[in-house]
């Protein structure tokens, strides 16, 4: 870790009288936050800091409710990615109800939801969200930076991350119930199968998907080809990393143990149960944000800090069990020169490579016969306790339960994906803040390359809304005693 790693959280006692620059809120990405900068009289950075201003509460007041509402209740996290919610509970409470193992069935239909999942997620978060920023530049007009933009300029790429995220939405419809807050997994297993048309319907598409899955690998490739100085320098920091990977070092996405690596690629944890997660993993907090801040506990808060999602994925495991996938990891990893990729514009690269996997993996379940079998359930020796650790969309997401004889939820511990980033997204604009706004005059395009930064971790900070062709934000300048200097707002 560098030394100077925290150099801009906290403004030095001497820094004199501080103008506030405020970014309320972050555009283009899922949920509320903004990022707020202290510069001093020359326009140097003194603090940079991403505050997350919403209070989700779902750990207090999921208390004293039935065990078997958990898996639907907890959606509600999120319109985005309820799917990696409602079934890292319904694996938690697996354990409750004695489910170990699952049924073949059970296990592949939970499994091709989750794959659904993580190729209509990571088909929005790139298409909608940031290709706008990589395909045009971050210093691009506000107004041409959105989907409908993109749509005009590149109408292909376009129509291809609306079928890519039809089709996921699709397989989550047919596993789920629903394609937003579906019923399908339940505590032991899940309540309905695919039938043989269902899965042929998906079948008769699965080769466009993956088509096109490997068509975005290679754009990302080709951006990062066409300036790969700027790409791997970025907002770049050295860190941690963490995720599951399976029993044979494979990426998993479903199950597995958690493995963490420092910044040089050493192998720091392997083989750790989720089930003693907390052993592993301690939270700080801090008074400006609602988000706590997870590190390494045996590293302590300033040096264990991590990053997890596909940037940690495609790193910490040994392949991708699909070829085509595994064939665009070596290649990334090729990239590094030996040497472990930390540039946060390489999540893109990696959401990409987790997206084609995903697509192979639908296409190799859709052809399990299991899909569409008949023992949904199980059960076995009840217990009061349960840990469901997957790797969602944006990286690991922990749901812990405690449930007492009345079948009553007693206790509730979640740690979501972008709670484990949240210490890395901070460095990221803290990074981008010192090289691209100090001494420079406020414009959109610099507050959009602060946005840059946070979009690529694709934080899902719940309940996003964005308005297309105006970011939907000010930027406000503070003299020490508070009083107003100047106000910004973009141009539409």
């Amino acid at each position: 870790m560098e030394d100077a790693l925290f150099a801009l959280e906290t403004a030095p006692a001497d820094a004199g009288p501080l103008r506030r620059v405020a970014i309320d809120p972050v555009s283009r990405v899922e949920g509320h936050g903004k990022v707020s900068l202290l510069l001093d009289e020359n326009d140097q950075v003194q603090q940079v800091r991403l505050h997350i201003v919403e209070f989700r509460g779902f750990e207090k007041f999921i208390q004293g409710r039935p065990y078997w509402e958990v898996p639907v209740m907890v959606q509600r996290l999120c319109g985005i990615c309820p799917v990696s919610h409602h079934l890292a509970a319904a694996k938690a409470l697996d354990q409750v109800v004695g489910a170990a193992p699952l049924t073949p069935s059970a296990g592949k239909l939970r499994r091709l939801m989750h794959y659904g999942q993580i190729l209509q997620s990571h088909a929005l978060h790139f298409f909608h969200l940031s290709s706008p920023d990589l395909l045009f530049g971050f210093d691009s007009e506000a107004g041409q930076r959105n989907i409908v933009g993109v749509a005009a300029a590149y109408p292909e790429v376009a129509k291809q991350g609306v079928l890519l995220r039809k089709f996921g939405q699709e397989v989550i419809r047919l596993t789920a119930g629903k394609r937003v807050h579906g019923t399908g997994a339940i505590p032991g297993g899940v309540n309905r199968a695919l039938s043989r048309p269902e899965r042929d319907r998906l079948l008769a598409e699965i080769e466009s998907v993956i088509c096109w899955s490997r068509q975005a690998v290679q754009l990302v490739k080709r951006l990062h080809a066409a300036d790969p100085a700027f790409y791997d320098g970025f907002g770049t920091f050295r860190s941690n990393l963490l995720s599951l990977v399976g029993a044979d070092g494979a990426l998993d996405f479903y199950d597995g143990a958690l493995r963490a690596r420092d910044a040089d690629g050493k192998i720091l944890v392997d083989a750790f149960a989720v089930s003693r997660y907390h052993e592993l993993i301690r939270e700080e907090v801090k008074p400006w944000s609602y988000m706590k801040f997870p590190f390494l506990a045996a590293l302590g808060s300033q040096e264990g800090w991590y990053k997890v999602g596909p940037l940690a994925r495609v790193q910490n495991c040994d392949s991708i069990p699909t070829p085509l996938a595994e064939i665009e990891r070596r290649e990334f990893i090729d990239h590094g020169h030996g040497e472990l990729i930390h540039a946060p514009l390489a999540y893109h690269w990696a959401r990409m490579i987790e997206m084609l996997h995903a697509a192979e993996k639908i296409g190799e379940l859709l052809n399990d016969d299991d899909l569409s079998g008949t023992e949904l359930c199980s059960s076995g020796t009840r217990k009061r306790e349960g840990v469901g650790v997957i790797e969602a969309p944006r990286g690991t997401l922990i749901h812990h339960y405690r449930v007492d004889d009345d079948d009553l939820v007693t206790m509730c511990n979640l740690i979501v994906s972008t709670t484990h980033n949240n210490q890395p997204m901070n460095e990221a604009i803290r990074r981008v803040a010192r090289r691209y706004l100090n001494g420079r005059q406020l414009s959109d395009s610099l507050l959009n390359h602060i946005e840059v930064a946070i979009r690529a971790f694709d934080p899902c900070l719940s309940c996003a809304t964005h308005a297309l062709g105006k970011m939907p934000l000010q930027l406000e300048l503070h003299d020490a005693r508070g009083q107003l200097i100047e106000r910004l707002r973009p141009v539409a």
